[in-house]
């Protein structure tokens, strides 16, 4: 599987598109087409057929649309800053991620 810089649940920035400098936390991660969906970020309008059975109005829905990796970056929680970021091993042995401005780490 791919290396990504970002996870699930992570607050990011969008550098480049449409969307440019909004923020918006991650949805989904798709590892191999390197995307990802962020919420409140590329919206795509999809036609939906009614479907009685499963309770569903047809119509024209707004939804989320994955976005590619290269155009986000993580927001530190501790500097509140988009920057990159880098691994190291923290006291307890583990590894995590961390902002590569302040220092400061990125996983909890």
């Amino acid at each position: 599987m791919a290396r990504l810089h970002l996870r699930k649940d992570d607050t990011v920035l969008v550098t480049a598109g449409a969307d440019r400098g909004k923020t918006g936390r991650v949805l989904r991660v798709f590892p191999k087409e390197r995307k990802a969906i962020v919420e409140g970020v590329r919206f795509v309008k999809k036609h939906v057929r009614p479907n009685p059975r499963r309770n569903v109005k047809g119509g024209i829905v707004e939804k989320e649309a994955p976005i590619a990796i290269s155009n986000l970056m993580v927001v530190c929680p501790e500097c509140s800053k988009a920057s990159r970021t880098g691994f190291r091993f923290i006291g307890d042995g583990h590894k995590a991620r961390c902002c590569k401005k302040c220092g400061g780490v990125i996983d909890k």
